[in-house]
């Protein structure tokens, strides 16, 4: 069982800071922190994703172009514009690295984002990438107590990207829509949204994008807007509508 343990641990860490710092924060400024407490969420994120690290500058660029062309031909991921979630995921990557290494003009799009230059090269450093596998593949090799588990590996590698896959695929393809004045094919995918935090209710994202809190109907419940609440009540934050 401790793999397991491993593996919910890994999921919603890594889950965490990507709602929390990656989406919320640098994405849409929801709130504002210190510099120290960037520093320590930069981090936190570089190392609950490790082999899988996203750069916040590019999830960030990535992210407002998905809401300024959402399911358009310019969406750099739309499911509505892939034939399956494979392609969708090459176009996305396609996207992500044309904004890390600046193939384009992004400056309408690149302000007030997090940035922290070492980290952000470590990140995407391919050495420091095949380590935390080396690292992960030990944990498992120490740990594994069924040879199911290692079914479970390959998810540790590519966690951060496998996250925002399910929601760009299945949060516009299935589920409800509480706004239907919504442009775009965004849904609330809410049988699955245990798995994610609230990032998929999507359809009340896209409605209200600078909205902290992601869930609106009594039934619906936004597990990062709960803890990012809490964070605020503890100072870590500061909310720009508290």
């Amino acid at each position: 069982m401790v793999i397991i343990f491993i593996f919910i641990a890994h999921w919603y860490s890594s889950l965490f800071f990507q709602t929390v710092f990656l989406h919320r924060y640098a994405s849409h400024q929801m709130f504002t922190m210190s510099n120290f407490w960037e520093k320590i969420f930069f981090f936190l994120t570089f190392l609950t994703q490790g082999s899988s690290f996203l750069n916040p500058r590019a999830y960030a660029i990535l992210h407002r172009l998905h809401h300024k062309h959402s399911d358009t031909e310019k969406d750099p991921h739309s499911p509505i514009f892939s034939k399956n979630i494979i392609k969708m995921n090459l176009n996305t990557i396609k996207h992500y690295e044309s904004v890390r290494l600046n193939k384009k003009d992004y400056s309408n799009y690149d302000f007030d984002v997090p940035r922290w230059p070492l980290l952000e090269k470590l990140g995407d450093n391919w050495i420091v990438r095949l380590s935390f596998i080396g690292f992960y593949t030990l944990l498992y090799i120490e740990f594994t107590t069924a040879s199911w588990q290692y079914a479970l590996l390959p998810v540790h590698f590519i966690m951060g990207p496998l996250h925002g896959s399910i929601v760009n695929w299945c949060g516009h393809r299935y589920g409800y829509t509480n706004d239907k004045k919504t442009i775009d094919n965004s849904k609330n995918t809410l049988p699955i949204d245990f798995l994610m935090m609230g990032e998929l209710f999507q359809n009340n994202h896209h409605s209200k994008p600078t909205n902290l809190k992601f869930s609106r109907r009594w039934f619906e419940v936004d597990p990062g807007y709960i803890i990012t609440k809490f964070l605020s009540k503890i100072k870590i934050i500061r909310l720009k509508n508290a």
